[in-house]
């Protein structure tokens, strides 16, 4: 199933070198280009795409009000893309519930395996940064633990361990062999508790297993 992606980056020569390698990849198709904020929502709300790429630092509205809209009204997923793997944009955009980010200095074929990782609904991008950016961010804004919210009481045991692994930085398939489990049933565990927690993607239950500690 071809994969629609609108690219959004306000650098005329970045944007055009993402859509060409994007293009070039088999299954990806390009649907639209946005030059700031405000035009990737709008394209988001015309086109539908299953994704969009989103630099975090553009002009009228910044990716991470952007992502917000795009995810909030459910238009589609974000991956969002920034210079640095600890910058602070980066941390609001999974807040706002991107699926995950990724570097802009990328190769190639990393951008494009990005893209059909969080377009199979495999949020968590490169698990080691994304386990970096957690901890630099998460844990220094909140020096109490975060009260445990009541719905966490409504998820199973098995769903609590899934928590626990996201909180880890793990994939689906890494999941079902920590826990002796199909990676189809991972998945579910993992819809499931997402639902159950109100999160809009599985990077917000990783930051708020951190921050749990579980």
């Amino acid at each position: 199933m071809t994969i629609r992606v609108v690219v959004a980056e306000d650098q005329s020569a970045v944007r055009a070198g993402l859509v060409l390698i994007l293009r070039s990849a088999g299954g990806i198709e390009v649907v639209g280009e946005a030059a700031d904020g405000e035009e990737a929502v709008r394209l988001a709300r015309e086109l539908r795409p299953d994704l969009v790429l989103m630099d975090v630092q553009m002009p009228r509205l910044d990716g991470v009000s952007a992502t917000r809209e795009v995810v909030g009204d459910g238009l589609a997923d974000v991956l969002v893309l920034t210079t640095f793997d600890l910058d602070e944009y980066v941390f609001g955009a999974l807040r706002a519930g991107a699926a995950g980010f990724l570097l802009k200095n990328a190769e190639a074929a990393e951008l494009v395996e990005a893209v059909r990782t969080v377009a199979r609904g495999e949020g968590l991008i490169a698990p080691a940064v994304t386990r970096r950016l957690i901890a630099e961010f998460a844990a220094p804004a909140r020096p109490a633990r975060q009260a445990a919210p009541p719905a966490l009481e409504t998820l199973t045991r098995r769903e609590r361990e899934v928590l626990s692994c996201l909180g880890a930085g793990l994939s689906n398939a890494e999941i079902a062999v920590r826990l002796d489990m199909a990676e189809a049933t991972a998945k579910t565990h993992v819809s499931r508790l997402l639902s159950k927690l109100e999160l809009r993607s599985r990077v917000q239950a990783a930051v708020l297993a951190q921050e749990l500690g579980l």
